[in-house]
């Protein structure tokens, strides 16, 4: 189990635990947080990016290339910005910190 600990843009404070194996972005609109999510995971659109805690990022494998190249297109993108499609909750992750950018892309014009 990992607890995962969202901070939206408006500085609200919500955690949730989530399940060995889960995909953040899952976690996330589970959650109801702001993450559209537009290519469903496939890295073809920068939707749910997020900014993981300098502490928690170092833990994580790094990204690939490819969504290294997908950060380029993400408004306010940080050092320690990573897209929520591509992070898979390890069982040894107890728990990470996920703010919520300000800005984001919304593909689907909502």
């Amino acid at each position: 189990m990992t607890k995962v600990r969202f901070i939206g843009a408006d500085g609200e404070v919500r955690e949730v635990d989530a399940d060995a194996g889960a995909r953040l972005l899952d976690v996330a609109q589970a959650d109801g947080q702001p993450l559209e999510g537009t290519c469903e995971g496939q890295m073809a659109c920068s939707t749910c990016h997020v900014i993981i805690a300098p502490d928690d990022f170092a833990r994580l494998p790094p990204a690939s290339a490819n969504e290294e190249d997908m950060l380029d297109l993400a408004l306010g993108a940080t050092r320690t910005s990573r897209l929520a499609c591509q992070i898979w909750l390890a069982e040894e992750l107890a728990e990470i910190t996920v703010k919520i950018p300000g800005q984001f892309r919304n593909m689907q014009g909502r």
